[in-house]
């Protein structure tokens, strides 16, 4: 009987972060359900999974300070024992001239993307590097790969370019531990904040979960470790313009 595999997803309150944990426990992973300030939002997702079949445990935390990473990390060894899929989501995007930024939504854009997911990475590791075939898989932006000039959102985009240089060093560093390191980055989404088009998009429509989902699944399955490093732009060819 094969052994069950387990998947943290942080940010898994709503949003991309809840589809993502559903779809997986459709792929048969055990979920640990992460959220900052959504426990309402955990509770459905982790009642959807359940109410499939699947097995979820629920866990908050502020992953933007090294404890609530630490935190997580004792938690899901105390639930499963093990951990084979890492999903760094979470992060918080302010609709607001760049410009105008106060310092906390400053430090928030940047705390909550590329902070949290250096401090859950690396509290996570003693855990990913137990056996083999462990995955990490961060949440990046579309725009993480190529730095331009942004109207909104300053510390949230450049927290996310972090990401991307995260992904490299942290894939760099773990290769010769078994475990690939990969971003997916969504484009223009469904949900997505502020003022969208589909006419910007060369596929002619906003990018939906179930789109970010098929690549997720696929680098936290049947991707081979050979591939690690990569960033994956899910945008319907947005990024290409």
């Amino acid at each position: 009987m094969d052994r069950l595999r387990i998947a943290l997803i942080t940010g898994a309150g709503g949003g991309l972060g809840a589809a993502l944990a559903i779809a997986l426990a459709r792929d048969g992973f055990a979920l640990v359900v992460h959220y900052y300030n959504n426990a309402a939002g955990a509770a459905e997702t982790q009642r959807t999974i359940e109410a499939a079949g699947g097995s979820a445990h629920v866990v908050q935390a502020d992953l933007t300070a090294e404890a609530g990473a630490l935190a997580v990390a004792a938690a899901v060894d105390a639930a499963y024992g093990s951990l084979d899929v890492l999903i760094n989501n979470a992060g918080a995007f302010t609709d607001v001239r760049g410009i105008d930024l106060t310092s906390d939504e400053w430090r928030r854009g940047i705390d909550t993307t590329a902070t949290a997911t250096f401090f859950t990475t690396r509290a996570c590791l003693p855990l990913l590097r137990a056996g083999a075939g462990k995955r990490i898989v961060n949440i990046g932006d579309s725009g993480a790969g190529r730095p331009g000039a942004y109207h909104d959102a300053w510390g949230y985009h450049i927290g996310k370019a972090g990401v991307w240089m995260l992904t490299r060093s942290f894939a760099a560093e773990e290769a010769v531990h078994g475990i690939a390191v990969n971003m997916v980055s969504p484009g223009i989404l469904e949900n997505s904040i502020g003022d969208v088009k589909k006419e910007w998009i060369p596929a002619g429509r906003l990018g939906t979960y179930a789109d970010v989902a098929a690549v997720v699944r696929y680098l936290a399955g049947e991707a081979p470790a050979y591939l690690t490093g990569s960033n994956l732009v899910v945008s319907g060819g947005w990024n290409l313009r």
